[in-house]
């Protein structure tokens, strides 16, 4: 599993038009699913996105969880995440995880959000056509990759 995570100040996610998903300060997480990630990378994770402490403190320095602040979670589906560029100039996504194994990752990745953080959190739409907005805090860009844990 590997995800982005963008320190904002706000975000939203549209389809067709319409706002499907929107949050004031906290993280934007687009992520992307693989065949070798599991339920555990999923766990992994997101205990990693919610403990991470990239939002200052009273003195300025960055210090702060998402928890610490109770910010908004805005998560989008991106299995581009997972391109392969290593030969010519078109992308290959044989690594990404087919849809249905992604689909699974990716629901067990609101919930585990959801438990962790005590709220809900605001989503994307699964293999949706989406654009999203943000203002990026910073800014501030965080790469985790499950299969780059030591």
């Amino acid at each position: 599993m590997k995800v982005v995570v963008q320190r904002v100040r706000s975000a939203k996610v549209e389809v067709n038009d319409q706002i499907v998903g929107q949050i004031d300060a906290g993280l934007l997480v687009l992520a992307g699913y693989e065949n070798a990630d599991t339920p555990s990378d999923v766990v992994w994770v997101c205990a990693k996105i919610v403990n991470l402490r990239i939002f200052n403190d009273a003195q300025g320095v960055m210090n702060e969880s998402l928890m610490d602040i109770k910010g908004g979670l805005l998560l989008v589906s991106q299995f581009t995440l997972h391109a392969s560029t290593k030969k010519g100039n078109r992308p290959s996504y044989i690594h990404a995880a087919a849809p249905e194994a992604a689909n699974s990752l990716y629901e067990l990745t609101k919930t585990t959000l959801n438990d962790l953080l005590q709220k809900p959190i605001e989503t994307g739409i699964f293999r949706a056509d989406m654009q999203v907005s943000l203002v990026n805090s910073g800014p501030v860009t965080i790469i985790i990759d499950s299969q780059n844990r030591v």
